[in-house]
């Protein structure tokens, strides 16, 4: 029988499912349109795809239940339970603690369950322990693996009765069964899949070279032959990729990818390092999409280019993997285009289009089979359908991040820039939008910039450059307007990178901008206010969008009716509010009104994160604060305290922090019952929401009746538990929050005291390298010295060396705090004594060559208190510091007179007393 039916399966599901034979229905219809000249060939062209699709649709149908019988062998499973016992063990990277047999005798035909069992279908029985649930007892058996009763407590017998669903395999039923071994197994996944990466790479290279050599060598003489080295290049190709390979990694080593990351991060820009996030953009951080799918995506948020650049392992689909008919169909298309003339070119092309491109099977076809490199030789070619057809493909198909990087790889950027230039507004169109697609990790944008495509993306935003000037922006043509959308989208996914976004500017890109931002094209609107969205986090820009007076235009679009426009001007505004001069533009313009009304609308947390951002940057000018409770906002912002995603909570506690530096606010936030959800948030671990919160409640804490209800939710101790918080930010912003929590506390000395190590913790962190932290901490010992119980703990832990250490300081904030701690701590015993023998009046001294009046005042008080001691006053006579204080007796400042006028007349004095006792 086998010899008369060499293929059952082609018999009986048809030669479509024959993966092996080379030729098609669809190839013999493409080889008649090409050679016969009936007139009627286009009408029975398009019958038989019809019949061939209606055929495909049949064949799937029957295989999707096909593939539902799964049948497993004892050699399949005995490989799986050795490659798991490889990677289990103790450790947190294994992905099993341990799995063992139930059974160490095996039968000669490999199993290992009893032989009454067998007849079931039964092959052994496991015994698995996952890192995060209790043992499993596992019955593996042909139709697949599912879990039993377990073991008997009294004589240890398998309870063979099933006791859940049938999986297909060991490693499907245990990722089910334990997310730390699905987490584990990704991971090991993944590192696999790099090393192999690492492997095949030297072997692409000749690959490549030997598919140019074949494409080269077509002329029409030897089409037949060539057809067959085609095919068995083919062959030889899918027979290399599709050789099964282990998925789990044979030693877990973490040093590649760490150096990989770091070498990532090393990475310069046209000789300039690259930009790292300025402190003001801690909030920003905070609005990066959290879908991993995400990880490249600059659609939104704007970051360094460091956050964003992990290019994703490569892919390929495995030799045991389920491939659907589309699959092996596209890959016959592929090799016809390869061979077929222009005419056959453009129809493989339109059926290639035909394929949901979406799919990533069907994308990864393309690539795996050759495709990319002759889609990216057609855009090399003179004839504009061919150029089309492939670019239309490869727009779809660079979704895809594997993909992008395989166009990069080929060399496929600078032929799309070349295309840029071409008279055909199609054609520009779709070499912009494929660009954009592609140019969402840094080598991709790097390469646009080095071939001059940024010059030639700004160049398409000029939609007067063929036509003349209409009278109004909005009667553009529209293929001039559709050329300037894909232009502006392009360059939304080139701003991501530092020296792009300069070399946009100095391309004049930003008034082509300005111009677009006044059209009524929503689809326009877009792309254009994302790129300015992420290069408005440079100050050139910023300076520039203030000129072209662009913030007028995003404060109008602030009306749409469009989500995503709304969501990007408000990123743009909150991008551009770090500018006091924006913020009042915001304000003038109308601005405020319609983001109040945008934080009703709550089901779009991308729009809300960036809603609660513009307004927390507007809310820095106390103009806008007072717009805000007129509109009601600061009540809506209380209500988002709660059940709101993290990038959310930071920007509305960001903008509750700025808006309680007043005193209404203070009030209205206590009222709306704000304080408790404030506190509740101290205990999270994100750190720009731990810092925003601080400052928040520390604003609150300033109003006494607000003081009690932090204190009566033991805000106070979990604001101190925060200067143990490794981020220095955090330290300082706790820090800066205890001081009005301590000044208008009840009984604070009694409070400061119940934390256990507390001011041992405080006195510790004068230790610290970090300028923010000394100021705050200075400004905390201050307020804990007032109470004379704290100041004798902290001068026995030994605070006078510490402050002295710091004295050589030109940092005027910390100079200010410093020199008022050291005014406070010279109250208690020996202190002003010690501080001189440390050498600490002499820095202070040259504090009062400072231009800032509050290091005068804080230093005049410190000097004063010190020179009660007769040593002290020698050293600051000596340093000049009389005549320095003279010049401060005539300030308008009640204090720093008389602090300053006290220094001189106890220096005075002892000068007396001195004179007296040498001449008596």
């Amino acid at each position: 029988m086998l010899s008369a039916n060499r293929n059952p399966v082609a018999k009986i599901l048809g030669m479509e499912y024959n993966t092996m034979k080379e030729d098609s229905s669809v190839l013999n219809i493409l080889d008649k349109i090409t050679k016969e000249d009936d007139p009627e060939s286009e009408i029975k062209m398009k019958m038989a795809m019809l019949l061939e699709e209606l055929d495909l649709h049949l064949l799937n149908y029957s295989l999707k239940y096909t593939s539902l019988e799964i049948h497993l062998n004892p050699v399949t499973i005995k490989k799986d339970i050795e490659l798991l016992k490889h990677f289990s063990g103790q450790g947190e990277q294994t992905v099993l603690e341990s799995i063992e047999y139930t059974s160490d005798y095996e039968f000669s035909n490999g199993c290992r369950a009893p032989p009454w069992r067998q007849l079931h279908g039964e092959i052994c029985y496991v015994l698995v322990k996952p890192h995060d649930v209790e043992t499993l007892c596992i019955t593996c058996c042909a139709e697949g693996v599912f879990l039993n009763g377990g073991k008997t407590d009294d004589e240890g017998e398998i309870n063979y009765e099933r006791k859940g669903a049938i999986y297909k395999d060991l490693v499907t039923f245990l990722k089910q069964k334990s997310a730390k071994f699905s987490e584990n197994m990704s991971k090991q996944t993944r590192l696999t899949e790099e090393q192999q990466k690492v492997k095949d790479q030297p072997k692409k290279a000749p690959k490549k070279e030997e598919a140019d050599a074949l494409c080269k060598t077509i002329t029409s003489s030897n089409k037949s032959k060539l057809e067959n080295n085609q095919i068995n290049l083919g062959k030889n190709q899918m027979t290399k990729r599709l050789e099964p390979r282990l998925n789990l990694k044979t030693t877990v080593d973490f040093k590649i990818r760490k150096s990989s990351i770091r070498d990532a991060q090393e990475k310069k820009h046209g000789g300039r390092p690259e930009k790292s996030t300025p402190p003001v953009s801690a909030g920003r951080a905070q609005l990066v999409h959290k879908n991993a799918d995400k990880t490249e995506e600059i659609t939104s948020e704007s970051s360094s280019e460091s956050e964003e650049d992990e290019e994703p392992p490569d892919h390929r689909q495995e030799a045991n993997a389920d491939l659907p008919s589309e699959y092996w169909q596209i890959q016959k298309l592929v090799k016809y285009l390869k061979g077929g003339n222009q005419t056959a070119t453009v129809i493989a092309l339109c059926s290639m289009r035909d394929f949901n491109l979406a799919q990533e099977t069907c994308q990864l076809a393309i690539r795996d089979v050759g495709g990319l490199e002759v889609l990216i030789n057609l855009l090399d070619t003179d004839e504009v359908k061919c150029k089309i057809g492939s670019l239309k493909i490869l727009k779809e198909i660079s979704y895809n991040p594997q993909i992008r990087r395989n166009i990069v790889d080929l060399g496929g950027l600078p032929v799309m820039v070349n295309i840029l230039d071409s008279p055909y507004k199609i054609l520009k169109c779709l070499a912009a939008e494929t660009i954009a697609n592609v140019a969402k990790f840094r080598r991709a944008r790097r390469a646009v910039r080095h071939h001059g495509g940024i010059t030639k993306l700004v160049a398409l935003l000029d939609c007067s450059q063929n036509s003349t000037e209409p009278a109004q922006a909005s009667l553009y043509d529209e293929r001039d307007v559709e050329v300037a959308r894909c232009g502006a989208l392009a360059l939304w996914s080139c701003s991501k990178s530092y020296a792009n976004k300069e070399a946009i500017r100095k391309a004049g890109g930003i008034p082509l901008l300005a111009q677009l931002l006044k059209t009524s094209h929503e689809n326009m609107l877009i792309p254009v206010v994302g790129t300015l969205q992420e290069c408005a986090s440079e100050e050139s820009y910023r300076a520039a969008i203030k000129a072209e007076r662009i913030i007028e235009n995003l404060v109008k679009n602030l009306n749409s009716e469009n989500e995503q426009l709304q969501e990007h001007c408000a990123m743009a505004i909150y991008q551009c509010a770090e500018d006091e001069e924006t913020r009042d533009l915001v304000r003038l313009h109308g601005g405020l009104k319609p983001l109040a009304s945008l934080l009703n609308n709550t089901d779009n947390k991308e729009r809300l994160a960036a809603v609660t951002g513009a307004i927390w940057k507007c809310s820095i000018s106390k103009e806008n604060v007072t717009k805000f409770r007129e509109y009601r906002a600061i009540e809506t912002l209380v209500g988002l305290l709660t059940d709101q995603p993290e990038e959310v909570l930071v920007n509305v506690v960001g903008a509750l922090g700025e808006c309680c530096q007043e005193y209404e606010t203070r009030v209205l936030v206590r009222k709306c019952g704000g304080i408790q959800p404030l506190v509740n948030l101290l205990v999270g671990i994100n750190q720009a929401l731990l810092v925003n919160v601080t400052k928040a409640v520390g604003a609150c804490a300033v109003e006494p009746e607000s003081m009690m209800v932090i204190d009566r939710l033991d805000g106070v101790r979990l604001l101190w538990s925060l200067l143990k918080n490794p981020h220095p930010d955090v330290k300082a912003s706790a820090a800066w929050a205890l001081c009005p929590c301590i000044q208008n506390a009840k009984d604070a000395g009694e409070m400061v005291r119940s934390f256990v190590g507390g001011l041992e913790l405080v006195v510790n962190l004068l230790k610290s390298d970090n300028k923010e932290v000394l100021a705050s901490v200075c400004a905390a010992i201050t307020n804990i010295a007032k109470d004379q119980e704290n100041l004798a703990v902290i001068t026995d832990h030994g605070v006078v060396p510490l402050l002295s250490k710091l004295a050589n300081t030109n940092n005027d904030k910390l100079r200010h705090h410093l020199a008022e701690a050291i005014s406070r701590c010279c109250m208690w015993g020996r202190n002003k004594v010690t501080f001189g023998e440390h050498k600490a009046v002499a820095p202070l001294v040259h504090y009062l060559k400072s231009n800032d009046t509050n290091v005068h005042r804080a230093t005049a008080q410190a000097l004063y208190q010190l020179s009660e001691d007769a040593n002290n006053c020698i050293t600051m006579h000596k340093n000049g510091a009389v005549k320095l204080l003279l010049n401060m007796v005539g300030s308008p400042d009640q204090d720093l007179q008389e602090a300053a006028a006290g220094c001189i007349s106890n220096i005075r004095r002892l000068a007396l007393a001195t004179e007296k006792a040498q001449y008596p």
